[in-house]
């Protein structure tokens, strides 16, 4: 399956800039995350003997963690071969090039490499956001993640089987069906593998470096594994389970669905999606609460809607512009969201609050986070 670029005016300078560095976010993962196995190391060292020596078992723990790590570094470096090329109208082959004959020196504070403070917290930020894409990949692509895909895909899935139900379409492929914010792509895959055209938007290139390797280079199922949990070195109850592998995919993506109805791009949902009365349906899962200022987000779903079409919502409200000083950000409460739906032009059909979901969650941690979503279905009038 091609992942399409957004065609929009953008800075190529600084797009390629963007592209080198989360590439080598995925391709320093291993050194960044030693050092933080290292630290625990050089703590124990330090330590009075007895304590070492009560310390033994930990000390090999940490030498499982590093043989973990090596596992999922290997598949980081899957996702991230052969990335240049996986856009089908954008050519990355030389920023790759500028990457690796050494010009580019970003890189974590290890084996000594010369970089500044801010580009060491730049480059240790990025890397948790592999870590991430990690925990993204147990959610969306295994057995493991299946109780929270149930949890927040399935009312989504339920609700399209009824406003659109197979039985009174003889070729469901004619219905559209767009998915904003679609991660790594397991939701819009479940709509394309009910016989719906869907189109998946992701704008972060960590999500749609993995997805692209999953939908596209993972013929067969449950071939590789992850160690998702083992950067958590808080709240866990034994040592089994902060080294708990998870098998992926938990389908076929490649082969498990017709290739013809099911799609991708890249790129600002704002900036994308511009095109009136174009889609039947906009599914949206943890997704309305990424705008700085969610009026536009609502208005555009409302646009590119057609007449009588629906839009189908379930999460929370994290605002995650909220608390970051060098952005604008608005955070209505839930009832003033709902009057900006209605005022915008909506039909509210159903609503739903304290909807449990979860997002990525450790199933063993002894912390458990838990949402409190919200769903709803608003429809776009006929006239």
């Amino acid at each position: 399956m091609a992942f399409a670029a957004a065609n929009e005016e953008i800075d190529e300078v600084k797009e390629r800039a963007h592209f080198i560095a989360v590439v080598n976010a995925f391709r320093y993962y291993k050194l960044c995350s030693l050092d933080r196995i290292h630290k625990s190391e050089k703590i124990i060292a330090t330590l009075p003997l007895t304590h070492q020596r009560r310390l033994e078992k930990y000390k090999s723990y940490m030498s499982k963690l590093k043989k973990c790590l090596d596992v999922n570094n290997s598949v980081v470096h899957m996702i991230i071969k052969d990335v240049d090329t996986m856009f089908e109208n954008v050519d990355h082959s030389n920023a790759m090039d500028l990457n690796t004959n050494g010009t580019e020196t970003i890189g974590c504070n290890y084996n000594n490499c010369a970089i500044t403070s801010q580009k060491q917290h730049k480059m240790q930020h990025d890397v948790e956001k592999v870590q991430s894409v990690l925990k993204n990949i147990v959610r969306d692509w295994s057995e493991l993640g299946a109780p929270e895909r149930e949890q927040c895909y399935k009312p989504i899935l339920d609700e399209i089987a009824e406003r659109f139900p197979q039985d009174e379409f003889n070729d469901p492929s004619h219905v559209k069906i767009l998915v904003p914010g679609a991660g790594l792509g397991r939701l819009a895959w479940e709509v394309a593998a009910r016989g719906y055209t869907c189109q998946g938007n992701e704008f972060s290139l960590f999500m749609l470096f993995a997805s692209n390797f999953i939908l596209n280079r993972c013929p067969e199922a449950n071939k590789h594994t992850v160690h998702p949990w083992i950067h958590q070195y808080v709240n866990n109850l034994s040592c089994e389970h902060q080294l708990m592998a998870a098998c992926f995919p938990d389908v076929r993506p490649s082969g498990d669905r017709p290739n013809h109805n099911f799609s991708m791009t890249a790129g600002d949902f704002l900036k994308v999606y511009t095109e009136a009365d174009e889609w039947d349906l906009v599914a949206t899962c943890f997704f309305i609460d990424c705008a700085p200022n969610v009026i536009e987000f609502v208005e555009r779903i409302y646009g590119i809607l057609r007449p009588g079409g629906y839009w189908v919502n379930l999460g929370p409200l994290l605002y995650h512009y909220s608390d970051m000083t060098t952005e604008n950000s608005i955070e209505p409460p839930y009832d003033i969201l709902l009057d900006i739906i209605r005022d915008v032009g909506f039909d509210i059909l159903k609503e739903e609050t304290g909807v449990k979901t979860k997002y990525a969650q450790n199933p063993n941690s002894m912390m458990q986070h838990e949402y409190n979503s919200v769903f709803f279905v608003c429809r776009k009038p006929y006239c």
